[in-house]
């Protein structure tokens, strides 16, 4: 499932607080974004009709329906389909080629390639 940059911003919210009322969402946003309440109230219900979050009765509390991992795992395979054809190794040479990695980094991620062996 897709999530534009405003929905995610709004699961962000449910994702570091769990089950939160939509004014509580709101008012977090308005200090992090400037958003209105109806602006959030317009995303959360995008997020509804969408299945990526719920909402109840009473106060409106929202629950996330998608974990992070989950929307970041989505948008990983959509960018290696992109822009690298499917080709994940190839996403991994274009980081790694252009930055310069630490030694503590290396061994990470070392030992990431050495678990999935």
């Amino acid at each position: 499932m897709k999530l534009f940059d405003a929905e995610l911003k709004v699961m962000e919210v449910l994702w570091e607080e769990g089950d939160t009322a939509a004014k509580r969402i709101a008012e977090i946003l308005r200090e992090k974004t400037g958003w209105s309440k109806t602006t959030t109230y317009t995303v959360i219900k995008r997020l509804c009709d969408k299945g990526a979050a719920e909402r109840r009765e009473p106060n409106w509390v929202c629950r996330p329906l998608v974990t992070a991992e989950e929307a970041r795992e989505h948008e990983t395979n959509e960018l290696i389909n992109r822009m690298w054809g499917g080709a994940a190794d190839q996403l991994v040479a274009s980081i790694l080629g252009r930055r310069d990695l630490s030694k503590e980094e290396i061994e990470r991620l070392k030992q990431i390639v050495s678990e999935l062996e």
